[in-house]
């Protein structure tokens, strides 16, 4: 799971990357994202809606599935940068993990937001 220190905390906090961020989306998946010279660090969130998978449990998983994607890529990813990554289909729970890893890289490379350098599993 990716840091507290990276994640949003309150839905306050994503008003401004909705109403100022830029988008990138794939046919399950969106990525928004914002500059957010105010931090050192990147932050980002992962929005599951109920109208996309009902049960709290297929929720959580992909929400967990996707946080764990991010975390691995994270030293590759630009900072300081706001990102939402949106899940508009409920397939994305029964994805197999390496495919679900290329959209949301995908994503990324699409908002120019990924370095393609070889990078280590782990971060704080």
């Amino acid at each position: 799971m990716l840091a507290f220190r990276y994640r949003f905390h309150g839905h306050g906090s994503l008003r401004y990357i909705y109403s100022k961020g830029r988008t990138v989306r794939n046919r399950s998946l969106q990525l928004r994202y914002i500059a957010n010279a105010k931090r050192e660090d990147s932050r980002a969130v992962v929005v599951v809606s109920k109208k996309v998978v009902k049960s709290a449990v297929k929720r959580n998983r992909i929400r967990r599935r996707l946080y764990e994607i991010l975390r691995r890529h994270w030293k590759a990813i630009l900072a300081p940068t706001d990102l939402v990554l949106t899940v508009y289909a409920p397939e994305v729970g029964t994805v197999p993990a390496q495919e679900l890893e290329e959209q949301v890289l995908d994503l990324l490379q699409q908002a120019g937001l990924y370095h393609l350098e070889p990078q280590s599993d782990k971060i704080d």
